[in-house]
């Protein structure tokens, strides 16, 4: 007697070929105008120093947690991610009863493609792909906006490499 099962089933790795499974993650590149002027429409700077190697940090860092693709250079990676920082944007929430925020949005945006080297073709790519975070400004879970911005890279790296693995 055979027994066949048939369903939908779920898995925590992907499902890429074997030899396929080796990334190089290009330096992404900042793209902000940071000529911009501030406004009463845009009272924001929109730039951190240093926020693209962050992220590239973060990317390869998740990644390697993930451990789905294994980070290699690029003459012997299969893949490579590479990406650009396009907008750094911070939104109010929450205000308190004298109309001051007391919570707010932080978004890291960036845009990015992920290439198959030995095809030399795109697999995929996405524009205005963001992680984000919140914070808070008094209170008892009130944190400083370097961390929520921490944050925010991070929720992106995590967001990416989900991207990569789950190739949607």
């Amino acid at each position: 007697m055979t027994l066949v099962f048939a369903g939908c089933g779920y898995t925590t790795h992907s499902v890429m070929p074997s030899g396929e499974h080796t990334l190089y993650v290009d330096n992404f590149v900042n793209e902000i105008d940071v000529t911009r002027e501030i406004t009463n429409q845009n009272v924001y700077y929109p730039y951190r120093p240093g926020m693209e190697a962050n992220i590239t940090r973060q990317v390869i860092n998740r990644f390697i947690l993930d451990g789905n693709y294994e980070i290699m250079e690029m003459k012997s990676a299969y893949f490579e991610l590479s990406g650009q920082l396009v907008d750094f944007k911070r939104e109010p929430l929450r205000y308190d009863a004298n109309e001051y925020v007391i919570e707010y949005r932080l978004s890291v945006v960036v845009n990015m493609e992920f290439k198959d080297l030995k095809k030399g073709e795109i697999v995929w790519a996405e524009d205005n792909f963001a992680g984000e975070s919140t914070y808070r400004t008094t209170g008892q879970f009130a944190k400083s906006e370097d961390k929520a911005a921490g944050d925010a890279i991070i929720d992106l790296a995590r967001r990416i490499v989900e991207r990569a693995v789950e190739n949607w």
